[in-house]
């Protein structure tokens, strides 16, 4: 008998090159004839069918339609993204993407709303190389990927309650920093999305070095996930995610209301734009 030995597990980057290959040459076309009909660059549609480079959801859109093959290579891309993520985090991921219920509290701009150029902006930080800006815009995709789950349908209702300070220190500035601030007044507006400022004003609170996450499933179950000074924790002990819920309501409780929140952020709009 033959021994059995464990394969290399296939990165999700890697089955996405593959279905994009096969999907190619099924069609008949060569990657020359590819690039010339889609407007993508060849060595750029090679490099994503050699799983050497993850795109932004759109291309994959582009290229569902080209192909015809409906959402399929956008369902290969969620998969794919979540090689740019540690573990843990793919793991609150996963949860992120099927709960019903997410409140949320962050010190700075919330990824889930962030625009692309302010995600660029903070991820960038020093990178001056190469390597550097291709690894920046591979986490910008997976990021902006991340926002797909609030217009998935159910929508989940979604409660952020965003610090003061991610308001009062742009990451990016001038149109970007325009754009980022009118992104946030219009997803205040949105029938699923609850957005409310904490203020300076209260002083010190329980959460100022790190974000909190508190979802809930469609059978009930919750979870909580806290990130700060460098460190992560998926927390699914039910007593523990409820003393999460009270301390996420004492800062609810402390934030502006929504319709202030709104005209608190209309008012920093206002200040960038004079």
């Amino acid at each position: 008998m033959g021994e059995n030995v464990d394969a290399e597990p296939v990165s999700g980057r890697v089955m996405l090159g593959q279905t994009l290959r096969v999907l190619r040459e099924k069609a008949g076309k060569s990657l020359g004839q590819l690039a010339d009909e889609t407007g993508y660059d060849k060595s750029y549609l090679s490099r994503l069918e050699s799983g050497d480079r993850l795109s932004k959801v759109t291309v994959m859109e582009d290229l569902d339609g080209y192909y015809g093959t409906g959402d399929l290579l956008v369902r290969h891309w969620r998969a794919a993204r979540l090689d740019a993520f540690k573990d843990q985090y793919r793991e609150f991921m996963g949860l992120e993407a099927t709960a019903r219920i997410m409140w949320k509290f962050s010190p700075g701009i919330p990824g889930l709303l962030q625009t692309e150029d302010f995600a660029r902006g903070v991820l960038s930080g020093g990178q001056t190389t190469a390597d550097g800006d291709e690894s920046v815009e591979e986490q910008v995709a997976a990021r902006l990927g991340r926002q797909f789950l609030l217009k998935q349908k159910p929508e989940p209702e979604v409660r952020i309650v965003m610090d003061e300070f991610a308001l009062r220190r742009p990451a990016v500035w001038g149109k970007a920093w325009h754009d980022q601030l009118h992104h946030l007044e219009t997803a205040a507006l949105w029938p699923n999305m609850t957005l409310q400022v904490l203020p300076f004003s209260v002083g010190a609170h329980h959460h100022m070095n790190g974000s909190l996450t508190l979802l809930w499933q469609r059978d009930g179950s919750a979870v909580a996930y806290k990130e700060g000074n460098g460190c992560s924790r998926l927390i699914e002990d039910p007593d523990e995610v409820l003393r999460q819920r009270l301390s996420y309501d004492r800062l609810r409780d402390l934030a502006l209301s929504p319709s202030d929140s709104l005209t608190f952020i209309r008012d920093v709009l206002e200040e960038h734009r004079s």
